[in-house]
Formats: C-alpha cells, sequence, structure tokens
C-alpha cells in the first residue's frame, strides 16, 4: 500500500492555505496598492529558493464524516530562502486574514523564525503588517477570558528579538498599517523600512487616539513623515520593490552572524584615485557650509555609500560603503543641520549605529566636523548631555579599526569624542580643520571679557584678541607639538582610508562583541 491518499490531503490542505484570506480579501490587498505576503516573498527571494515551514498550520473545522469543513491557515507565513545566493529566515504577517491579528495567529510560528535564524545564525527578513499582539478587544469574547500580558515564564517574542540584535542581521519592513506588539516587533530591528502612503506605524491606532481627543488619519499620526525623523524607521521608499532592493542592499554589507567577517567585493574604483574639487570643498569662510554627501561619495568606492536614517537627528550622516571593496562604517558631520552640532537626536543616532558597527565587526571612518553640543534652553529640555555622554561612551566601547579626518571643526567635549580613547586609531587632518575647547567666535569674549571690559574700544580689542589667536591655532602650531601626527592634502584623503580598510581588514574578529545593539 502507498501514502499516496495521505500525501493527496496534503496537497489539498496546502491549496487550502495558498488561498489565505480568500479571494476577495485578496482583491481588497491589493486594491489598497499593497502586495499579499507570498508575492512579497516570492519578489525579495531568490528565484524559487523558498522553503516553506508551517504552510498547513491553522483553525479547521470537520463535519461528521472528519472530513475538513472550512480552513483559515496562520496569517503568519515564514521559511528559508535565498538572498544574493545566501541563506535568511524570511517571516511575513498575512494581513489578508484577521488584518493580521494575533486573533488568527499560531505564535509558535512566528517564535520558530526567530529561533531558526539565531540559531542557525541566517539573517532575518520580518514583513509586519498588522497588530500582531495580544489580540484584539474581541478576543475577550472569543477565550472567555482577557489576556494578561507577560507572565512568569513565558515569553512574549521580543525577548527573542532582542537576543538576535547580537547574533544575526535584523530587517523589518512595515509593508502596511502596524500597531501594538507588531510595531515593537518592526523597531527590534537593526533596519527598519517604511512605503510611503502605505505604511503607518503606532503604538494604537486612530480609533483608540481619537479618544484622547485627536482625530487623525494613519498617515498623519504614524506614517513615514513622522517616523523617519522621530527614529522608528531608518528608511523609506516608494514602494514595495524598492523595499526588497535595500533591504539586499543593508544585507550585502553585514556578514549572516556576528560569528562571520563582513564580505569583501570586488572593486573596480581606482584605489588611488584623487578628486580635484577635494581640495576646495570645504570653504575657507567657517560660516559657510559644504556639502558633505559630496566628498563622502569622492572618497568610497564610486557609488557604494548607503545611507541610514538619514532624516533622523540630520546634523549626523550615518552609512556604510567600501573601501577597495571591504565593508565599513561611514559617520560624518553635516554643516547644513544644526552646523554639525550633535543634538540628543543626533546623539541617540550615533550610539546606535557605532553599536551596529562593533556587532558587526565593520570598521568606522568618521569624517569630522563637530563644534560641540547643541546648547540653549530647547537643547537642555531634550536631554543633550545625557544623550551626549551616552554616544562618547558608545564610541569609546568599540574595538572595530577606527580612523578619523578632521574636516573643519573639532570642538569641546563632542569634538573630543571623535575617535575612541586610550586605545590607537588612525587620524588625519585637512587644512581646514580648526580646533579648540571652545570657537573663538563667542569663546574669546568668554574667555578675555575682564580686559574686554577694561578695554577703551572693545571692537578693536575682541578684533586684535580674535586676529592673534586664529594665527596661534593654525593646524601647523598643532602638528609642531604631534597634537595632530598628520595633516594632508585632502586629495589624498581616499588612497589613505583604501589604506587604512586593507590593514583594518586582518584585524577584525568574528564573535560575539562584550555589548551589542540595543533598539
Amino acid at each position: 500500500m502507498s501514502w499516496e491518499a495521505e500525501l493527496e490531503e496534503l496537497r489539498y490542505r496546502q491549496q487550502l492555505a495558498y488561498k489565505m484570506g480568500g479571494e476577495e480579501r485578496v482583491a481588497r490587498q491589493h486594491a489598497a496598492g499593497r502586495l499579499t505576503v507570498r508575492e512579497r516573498i516570492d519578489r525579495l527571494l531568490d528565484k524559487n529558493s523558498f522553503h516553506e515551514i508551517g504552510a498547513i498550520s491553522g483553525f479547521a473545522t470537520y463535519d461528521e464524516s472528519n472530513a475538513i469543513k472550512t480552513f483559515t491557515p496562520a496569517n503568519c507565513v515564514f521559511g528559508r530562502g535565498l538572498i544574493d545566493a545566501r541563506q535568511v529566515v524570511v517571516a511575513g504577517d498575512d494581513f489578508t486574514i484577521r488584518g493580521g491579528s494575533a486573533d488568527a495567529s499560531i505564535w509558535a510560528k512566528f517564535k520558530m523564525a526567530e529561533n531558526m535564524a539565531y540559531e542557525f545564525r541566517m539573517p532575518l527578513v520580518r514583513m509586519v503588517e498588522g497588530s500582531g499582539g495580544g489580540g484584539s478587544v474581541r478576543t475577550i469574547e472569543t477565550t472567555g477570558r482577557s489576556n494578561l500580558p507577560g507572565g512568569v515564564g513565558t515569553t512574549s517574542g521580543l525577548d527573542l528579538c532582542a537576543r538576535n540584535l547580537g547574533q544575526i542581521p535584523v530587517v523589518s519592513i512595515a509593508t502596511g498599517p502596524v500597531a501594538g506588539l507588531a510595531a515593537a516587533r518592526f523597531c527590534a530591528s537593526h533596519f527598519a523600512i517604511m512605503i510611503k502612503e502605505i505604511s503607518s506605524v503606532f503604538v494604537a491606532g486612530p480609533p483608540v487616539v481619537e479618544h484622547l481627543g485627536q482625530k487623525l488619519t494613519k498617515e498623519e499620526l504614524g506614517g513615514h513623515k513622522i517616523h523617519t525623523k522621530s527614529g522608528v524607521a531608518d528608511y523609506s521608499v516608494d514602494n514595495e520593490d524598492e523595499a526588497f532592493v535595500a533591504v539586499r542592499r543593508f544585507l550585502s554589507y553585514l556578514p549572516s552572524s556576528v560569528w562571520e567577517l563582513p564580505p569583501r567585493t570586488e572593486c573596480h574604483d581606482d584605489p588611488a584615485r584623487a578628486d580635484e574639487f577635494l581640495i576646495s570643498a570645504v570653504p575657507k569662510d567657517s560660516r559657510k557650509a559644504y556639502k558633505i554627501r559630496q566628498i563622502i561619495e569622492s572618497v568610497v568606492d564610486s557609488g557604494s555609500f548607503f545611507e541610514i536614517a538619514k532624516s533622523y537627528g540630520p546634523s549626523i550622516v550615518t552609512g556604510f560603503a567600501r573601501l577597495n571593496g571591504w565593508p565599513v562604517a561611514i559617520m560624518a558631520g553635516d554643516p547644513y543641520h544644526s552646523a554639525g552640532v550633535w543634538t540628543a537626536n543626533s546623539a541617540q543616532k550615533i550610539t546606535r549605529f557605532v553599536d551596529l558597527a562593533e556587532t558587526f565587526h565593520l570598521p568606522v571612518v568618521h569624517l569630522v566636523d563637530c563644534p560641540g553640543f547643541e546648547i540653549g534652553l530647547d537643547a537642555e529640555k531634550s536631554g543633550v548631555m545625557r544623550q551626549a555622554v551616552r554616544a562618547i561612551a558608545a564610541i569609546n566601547q568599540t574595538t572595530v579599526p577606527w580612523c578619523s579626518v578632521l574636516l573643519r571643526n573639532v570642538f569641546g567635549v563632542g569634538g573630543g569624542a571623535h575617535q575612541p580613547a586610550g586605545r590607537l586609531s588612525y587620524r588625519y587632518a585637512w587644512p581646514s580643520g580648526r580646533w579648540g575647547s571652545l570657537p573663538l567666535e563667542g569663546g574669546v569674549e568668554a574667555a578675555y571679557s575682564a580686559e574686554l571690559a577694561a578695554a577703551e574700544n572693545r571692537e578693536e580689542a575682541l578684533a586684535k584678541i580674535t586676529s592673534k589667536l586664529s594665527a596661534m591655532r593654525s593646524p601647523f602650531r598643532t602638528a609642531e607639538a604631534f597634537w595632530i601626527e598628520e595633516i594632508i592634502d585632502p586629495r589624498d584623503t581616499r588612497r589613505l582610508l583604501c589604506e587604512f580598510a586593507d590593514t583594518a581588514a586582518p584585524l577584525r574578529t568574528a564573535g560575539k562583541t562584550s555589548f551589542t545593539l540595543r533598539p
């Protein structure tokens, strides 16, 4: 006897599962401009590489002869697949079944996806859509009791999410409205993507918030414009296909787990390339801004810069790039935003980014232009000092190789944190570099207040003191004392950074770090 009858039933159940929420709800999903979870997985992964796990799990009813009568699949679809020939775990919420609510979920699937990625050291991609928490208020009626969040010896799954942050790359895409625990899962990732006009992320959605007297649309409450600035989302795209491209690109800079090293790619860009514009990239007038991204693009491998969290804490630019094919983490001050000062948000951005580089063994290149911390009443209310000191602690805790290039301002406590203290790093300065405890502008009045008060002509005395100090603060004076090791021609920056990447590569050490990224 064969088992063909049983295999026929298996295929029948699989067909039921592949129908998801049914034709009407699938059509509704498409009408809203969104793909179904299975379409998303097919577009993200290498062709025909998806191996689904638990496809026939769900909720069934049976007739009197014990034949299946109705079947509702669990609204989590997960399994293994390939991205650029590398194994990953992918898990997605099926919004066509109870709107992605936990009422229709089987939590073992979500947890197995997290555990599989952790135990087998594979990157994890989450496609989050729905609430994904303890269920709606209707759950009280269906279960006959009220859900108690958390519990002794139990898990909500967020502990698994937090654990994975220290072991494997985790990417989340908000593929529709996301609330509650699903929003927490979205944030518990290294790279969180939102889709413009489609994604929305919130603690509680508009119907709940309306009870606070705030009548808002999903977009107004938690759309991409809100959360790329709030720091909840790291990236926004125009459509789902662009999100899948971003996932692939992000993962290309990282190892599959902390037990490996970031992979090198072939470099088709001359490591000794010297762009002429760099000699005048930083204006001699210190009051004028310049385009830091143009400098970054010039010194890294052509087309390799991938910026992360562009709209959050914009006085600091962060992202990945390659130098002679080696992946590195890039951090730079942006004088177009608050003159490049560290705000509370930009300090939090630094902390998270530096933790990411440390977790996955990426050498750091810091293009420095820091006039110090943000000052003023609003800055104090934001807690800038605590957040900035936290960022400095993160920098000093790193063990990955580090290279700083001092482009212009290096002032105050923030300027002093341009590289880890207590260990040797590469450091170069451009001739445009200027540094000190405080900028002369404003600092002279504070330091020479008595002399200026006693002067017959205050403005003449101020100009004389400023002129004298300006000459003395020349970077060449600092180099005389070996307080700065090398002043370089800006056009040599790429060559020296590629040399740094080559030198740093064998120093990278696989394995878990003493601390890892926190959400």
